[in-house]
């Protein structure tokens, strides 16, 4: 059976008031709880939900400060796209782009949930992946 971790000797010099050197430890990460993976998912792709929900909304504030979403109804009724009295509804619109982004992380997630059921079907064949641990220098 493999080894999962080993730790390094600590030498001589650290005993007579060197600086020691940092300890190592290989780690080989062989599973992945799916639970956990779906909780940071979630809460992940919630955060990056907002941070575009709230650049849409400055892009918006300032393009309607600019006047650009006017001119570009007034274009749209030019070319007969919709009627005169068209008005673009920012509230509507944003309430619906926030429920798409909420199905979009959940299904996101989701696809990471069942991306980590393959890594644990797969790290049992090949072993895992080898991560080497060191603490930090003082």
């Amino acid at each position: 059976m493999a080894k999962t971790a080993e730790q390094q000797p600590v030498s001589e010099a650290s005993s007579l008031g060197a600086p020691p050197h940092p300890r190592r430890t290989r780690v080989v990460i062989r599973k992945l709880g799916p639970l956990s993976v779906l909780k940071v998912s979630l809460i992940f792709y919630f955060c990056v939900m907002l941070v575009v929900l709230v650049g849409l909304y400055l892009l918006y504030a300032i393009s309607v400060a600019l006047g650009t979403v006017d001119a570009f109804v007034k274009l749209l009724v030019e070319f007969s796209l919709v009627d005169k009295g068209f008005e673009v509804n920012a509230g509507w619109v944003f309430a619906r782009l926030f429920a798409f982004g909420v199905v979009a992380a959940l299904l996101w997630a989701l696809v990471n949930v069942f991306a980590v059921f393959l890594y644990n079907l797969v790290s049992d064949v090949v072993g895992g992946i080898e991560v080497t641990l060191a603490e930090k220098k003082k």
